[in-house]
């Protein structure tokens, strides 16, 4: 439908419509479907999020099979609950949506690829702590949900949204950038604004690296869908502002493109270099896979 973000930014400008509302009726027009079904299929969506990020909060929480990651998140609830987080209670309450959000993910849990595995806590994160924070309605957490598919999209055809292909920028990096498009959306910034938020999120997460630590879902990911979670609403904000990139969404995108494939391999969800690469790193693949894993 569309090929840039400048031609959906233009596009909403001229005929006064949404992100949400542009993807919706491709959506329709896609399945030959009613707009009711088309939201009653991402309201399952929504669902499934909230699910995942009640699970990895319940009682003590989760733990993956490994054993090396899991029940941080509860840990992160008793503290915004008992101290006062330097970063503020509502920047916490989205880390922990977040951590939860990866945890039941590196649990084996059922989560929702957003805009994959890897990076299933940013959306979740950023979303639900809105609608805590900021009252919105199942009907916008839904619209947000739509925006972020469409400016999502456009990512995945010009750039990556593959660790194995563009590192965590791609991952965690997207995640953040189409989460904060649709917040400064949902929030009444312009198309214009959309795109800046877009930039500036990428832009501050670019180059970010895919180490995986033995090769699993686990280290440094789960923490890292907080820090997309956190970059999202700061990049939201800088937009809503009237803060602009000084870089084109569309060029940031595709200089996304060509960090991520010039990173080399060892960066680039191998397990390899980067954290994987370290003593521990290494240790713990030993640990888990054997003594003939180490240095593969």
């Amino acid at each position: 439908m569309f090929s840039s973000m400048q031609e959906i930014i233009d596009y909403a400008v001229k005929h006064d419509t949404t992100f949400a509302e542009m993807m919706i009726q491709d959506e329709m027009s896609l399945k030959g479907v009613s707009r009711d079904e088309v939201r009653a299929l991402m309201k399952q969506n929504i669902d499934v999020m909230r699910d995942a990020l009640e699970k990895g909060l319940t009682g003590e929480g989760v733990k993956s099979v490994t054993g090396y990651t899991g029940q941080d998140a509860v840990k992160l609830a008793h503290y915004n609950e008992t101290s006062h987080p330097l970063s503020g209670h509502e920047m916490v309450e989205a880390l922990k949506g977040a951590i939860s959000t990866n945890e039941v993910n590196a649990a084996m849990g059922i989560i929702c690829a957003t805009p994959t595995a890897g990076s299933s806590g940013t959306i979740p994160g950023i979303l639900f702590k809105l609608e805590q924070t900021h009252h919105l309605t199942i009907d916008q957490m839904i619209d947000f949900l739509f925006a972020a598919a469409l400016c999502g999209r456009v990512i995945a055809n010009n750039a990556s949204v593959a660790g194995a292909i563009g590192g965590c920028q791609a991952e965690v990096g997207s995640a953040s950038a189409i989460a904060a498009a649709a917040a400064v959306e949902i929030f009444g910034g312009s198309p214009q604004a959309c795109g800046h938020a877009m930039a500036l999120a990428i832009s501050n997460l670019l180059g970010l690296v895919c180490d995986p630590v033995a090769g699993l879902v686990e280290i440094p990911c789960v923490m890292r869908n907080a820090i997309g979670s956190g970059n999202g609403l700061i990049s939201a904000d800088l937009a809503l502002a009237g803060v602009e990139s000084r870089i084109p969404v569309d060029e940031v995108i595709e200089a996304m493109d060509k960090v991520g494939r010039n990173l080399p391999a060892s960066l680039r969800e191998t397990g390899i270099g980067g954290l994987a690469g370290t003593p521990t790193g290494e240790a713990i693949k030993r640990k888990i896979f054997g003594e003939s894993t180490v240095g593969s």
